[in-house]
């Protein structure tokens, strides 16, 4: 494996060394994907991503997406983590939009700056998809809450926009702090789900500029918990509009996540329902923090 170049970036972050830290290779288009794999496995980031050229292809960039353990066909962090690097590294000049082609397809990254500099970064999702609801009785006790934490108004469903998350809604902010997962509850749970991570969210903020808190659970991952999610975030905008939790076809919120673990992320969430779809987009800010040499 010869010396590659990466990039360190904070993603959904307002400041350095918060939001959800990401590892960005470039030029990895003659890695295999066991080397990527044992690359992501060292990196130990919750994911890593590979740039596997400079060069376009159907107006996009070819990336791959690894956990520690697996290959991703999508991810919302390494989505505008690597559009940062490849708009700051490659490309070297605004442009409005920059394309990721991952597993799961093409994905748009539309970038606003200030003062010539990237600032926001916004990525279009795949219209949301809806799947299995289930029973807040089953639910509880894998997240070790009591029935009357979770508010039965609202279903308890997987929704998917790339990727499946069972979304969960809560009724306070002391019922999304206490929230834990029960290791054997939830591995004998997922075993016959296809949805695996769970997101729990609530109306209640720590920030009074925010909108809902949320926090996700991905121990099938290996991530007991991740600091800033933009796939299930994503899944939690097209559910916000699906069941009108706030009463009307579209939202622009403020999402944060990751105050429990000390990473406080800022995700930025759109969501419009239409007869035909519901469109759905993520945004947030991203910092580079390092960038160095893999040998």
């Amino acid at each position: 494996m010869s010396c590659l170049s990466f990039y360190i970036v904070d993603v959904f972050a307002e400041t350095k060394y918060a939001g959800n830290q990401l590892a960005v290779f470039t030029g990895a288009e003659a890695l295999s994907a066991v080397e990527m794999q044992q690359v992501a496995k060292e990196m130990n980031y919750s994911e890593t991503t590979f740039i596997l050229s400079s060069e376009l292809r159907s107006n996009g960039y070819d990336v791959r997406i690894f956990t520690p353990n697996q290959e991703l066909p999508f991810a919302g962090h390494p989505t505008l983590g690597t559009a940062f690097i490849l708009q700051q590294e490659i490309v070297q000049k605004p442009v409005e939009t920059i394309a990721l082609n991952l597993k799961v397809g093409q994905i748009p990254v539309s970038i606003l700056y200030k003062n010539g500099l990237a600032d926001v970064l916004w990525m279009e999702q795949r219209s949301s998809v809806f799947a299995d609801m289930f029973a807040a009785e089953t639910i509880a006790p894998i997240l070790n809450l009591a029935l009357t934490d979770i508010d039965t108004r609202f279903p308890i469903q997987a929704v998917s926009t790339g990727v499946p998350f069972i979304i969960v809604p809560l009724k306070t902010h002391q019922a999304l702090k206490q929230a834990r997962v029960n290791k054997d509850r939830y591995f004998a749970f997922i075993e016959h789900t296809q949805a695996k991570e769970i997101l729990v969210f609530c109306p209640e903020t720590y920030s009074p500029d925010n909108h809902l808190s949320v926090r996700v659970f991905a121990d099938s991952l290996g991530i007991p918990e991740d600091p800033a999610t933009g796939s299930a975030n994503g899944c939690l905008a097209g559910y916000l509009v699906q069941h009108s939790y706030l009463g009307q076809p579209s939202i622009d919120l403020r999402v944060e996540q990751g105050y429990e673990i000390g990473r406080p992320s800022l995700l930025l969430l759109k969501a419009t329902k239409t007869a035909a779809q519901i469109q759905v987009s993520v945004g947030g800010r991203v910092i580079l923090v390092a960038r160095g040499k893999f040998v």
